[in-house]
């Protein structure tokens, strides 16, 4: 069977095409919606349910969720239940919200650290980012003391690895080799 992640591609892709540059803000915010009703446990064992038609469960996402929906999503959301696919909802979210920064140009980067950035710090290291990615940069931190020093940069696929943690195991690999 192939991974969710897989399957949630053309239907994350889909969607941002329905959705347009104007309700990408809509969308979003209907899509994570739908996305946390699907991975809450009561919904999620309905959905394997052979006994719950895909018209029913499209009802109560729609029902619980359809807040943000216009007939667009509701329309979509009945799609993914009659296509059985109302358990990839929570990577379909994800991928269109890479979708959206995509299009809006920016960019979620997660800094950990091995101590609080200050203020100056995120500052000129959200500036930096931003100039080497091209993108607006949306810093989210985070501190890990078992990295010792330096920090760790996630942005989509680029991991920037500069802690202290990762210098000492690749100087015990060098050793050992």
């Amino acid at each position: 069977m192939a991974d969710k992640n897989t399957i949630a591609r053309p239907y994350a892709k889909a969607a941002f095409e329905a959705a347009g540059t104007a309700r990408l803000g809509p969308w979003a915010g209907a899509l994570r919606a739908a996305a946390s009703v699907v991975t809450d446990p009561r919904v999620g064992s309905l959905i394997g349910n052979p006994r719950v038609l895909p018209g029913q469960l499209a009802d109560l996402v729609i029902d619980v969720a359809g807040g943000g929906l216009d007939a667009d999503g509701r329309n979509f959301i009945r799609m993914l239940a009659d296509n059985r696919r109302l358990d990839c909802l929570p990577q379909i979210a994800a991928r269109f919200e890479q979708l959206k920064a995509e299009a809006e140009g920016t960019i979620e980067v997660t800094v950990t650290s091995a101590v609080p950035l200050s203020e100056a710090q995120r500052s000129e290291l959200s500036s930096a980012l931003a100039r080497r990615l091209k993108r607006t940069v949306r810093l989210q931190c985070a501190t890990d003391p078992q990295l010792i020093g330096g920090a760790v940069l996630r942005a989509g696929d680029l991991v920037i690895d500069g802690s202290l943690l990762a210098r000492l195991h690749r100087i015990a690999y060098e050793l050992m080799a």
